[in-house]
C-alpha cells in the first residue's frame, strides 16, 4: 500500500430505501479507508425529513471539510418510489476530524446534474438544472471561498449545459460534455456543441473546446492524475472495461495500456455473479492510483458489497489489484453524488 493511499480516506454519499427500517440511513456518508481496506458508517446527512432524499448533488473536500452542494430533493412514493420536491441551494459542511455539520451560504442558484471543481481551495459550479421534471438548463457559473464563506459569480458559460463534468487540469477549470440546450449568442447546436468542453481562462472568461469529449453521451468522471486525464465511461455506460486517457495535442482519448478489466467481480465465485446486481461504480484519485468502488446488491441477503480494484497509472504493464470485497449494511445503497478524496486525520 502507498504512503499516498494510507494518507487518504475516500468519502461516499447514499441514499436508501430501508430508512423506515433504520431512518439514519435515509442519506449518509460512508467512508473507505485504503490502507486496510475497510468500508464504514460515517455520519447522516441532516436537514433532511422523514422519507425524503437528497440526490445529485455534488461532494467535494478541502483539507479537512467535506462539502455537500445543491441538488433535489424526493420524496419516497409507494413501492420505493421518488417523487421529486425542491431543487436545493443549500450547501452544507461536514468537518472530519471534529465530525460536526455546519451549514454554509448558499449558492445563488438553485441546481442539480452540474459540474463542479476544485482549484486552489475554491469550489466551482457551472451549469445544471434548475427545474424539476423539467430540462431546462443554465450556464451560469458560481465560486466559494470557504476561507470567507462567500460564492461569487463568475461570467457564464458559452453554452447551457448540465449532466457535464468539472476537473481542474493545467491550473484552470474544465466543464466537459453534457446535455447542451442553447448559446448565450446565437448559434447553430449540434454534436460538435455536445462533444465539446469549456475551460476558464486567465481572463476571467470561458473558452469553449470544440471535440474534447467525442461521444454524444455525457462522461460519467474525469479525473486529473499527476497532470493527466482520466476518463472510464459515461452517463450511460459506466464502466467501459478499460480506462482512458486523454491526450491533449491531439485532442484524443486513448485506451491507456494494461487498463482492460472486463469484469469488477473477479474476487466472487463464477456461481455467485449471476445473483450480483451492480447499483454503481464510482473513481477516486490518490497519488499515482484510480481506486474503482462499485457496489453490488446481492440479491440472495439483500447486502450491498462494496468491490474494490486499484489501478496503476504510472505502471508500465499491468497495473490492476483487486481487494476482497467489504460487507456493507443491508438494503439497497443508490450513490447520490460522485465519491471525493479527504486527508486521513487519524
Amino acid at each position: 500500500m502507498s504512503s499516498k493511499s494510507s494518507q487518504h480516506h475516500i468519502y461516499l454519499a447514499f441514499c436508501s430505501n430501508d430508512s423506515d427500517q433504520n431512518p439514519k440511513f435515509s442519506n449518509w456518508i460512508g467512508r473507505f479507508n485504503p490502507s486496510d481496506n475497510t468500508f464504514n458508517y460515517v455520519t447522516s446527512i441532516p436537514q433532511l425529513s422523514h422519507n425524503h432524499m437528497l440526490k445529485d448533488f455534488t461532494i467535494a473536500s478541502i483539507n479537512d471539510s467535506i462539502y455537500l452542494i445543491g441538488g433535489r430533493i424526493c420524496r419516497k412514493g409507494n413501492a420505493n418510489s421518488a417523487i421529486e420536491v425542491q431543487v436545493q441551494a443549500t450547501v452544507m459542511r461536514y468537518t472530519i476530524g471534529t465530525d460536526q455539520w455546519s451549514v454554509c451560504a448558499p449558492l445563488s442558484h438553485p441546481r442539480y446534474n452540474f459540474a463542479c471543481a476544485v482549484l486552489n481551495n475554491k469550489i466551482y459550479v457551472a451549469g445544471g438544472q434548475y427545474e424539476l421534471a423539467s430540462a431546462k438548463c443554465t450556464s451560469s457559473v458560481e465560486m466559494y471561498d470557504p476561507s470567507d464563506d462567500k460564492w461569487t459569480q463568475l461570467p457564464n458559460m458559452r453554452r447551457l449545459r448540465y449532466k457535464c463534468v468539472g476537473v481542474a487540469w493545467q491550473g484552470k477549470v474544465y466543464v466537459v460534455g453534457g446535455f447542451v440546450q442553447g448559446c448565450n449568442a446565437g448559434c447553430l447546436l449540434g454534436y460538435v456543441d455536445r462533444c465539446s468542453a469549456e475551460v476558464y481562462d486567465d481572463d476571467g472568461q470561458w473558452d469553449l473546446v470544440p471535440g474534447m469529449w467525442k461521444l454524444d453521451v455525457p462522461p460519467n468522471q474525469i479525473v486529473n492524475v499527476d497532470g493527466r486525464l482520466f476518463s472510464s465511461g459515461d452517463c450511460l455506460n459506466t464502466w467501459k472495461g478499460h480506462v482512458e486517457l486523454y491526450d491533449g495535442n491531439i485532442n484524443l482519448w486513448n485506451v491507456l495500456e494494461g487498463s482492460q478489466l472486463n469484469n469488477f467481480m473477479t474476487n466472487v465465485p463464477e456461481s455467485d455473479r449471476q445473483l450480483m446486481q451492480r447499483l454503481y461504480v464510482t473513481m477516486a484519485p490518490i497519488g499515482t492510483y484510480l481506486y474503482f468502488l462499485a457496489g453490488y446488491k446481492d440479491t440472495t441477503s439483500s447486502r450491498t458489497i462494496l468491490m474494490v480494484h486499484r489501478f496503476d497509472t504510472a505502471a508500465k504493464k499491468e497495473g490492476w489489484t483487486s481487494f476482497a470485497p467489504c460487507l456493507g449494511e443491508e438494503g439497497e445503497q443508490q450513490l447520490c453524488a460522485h465519491c471525493c478524496v479527504a486527508p486521513n486525520l487519524a
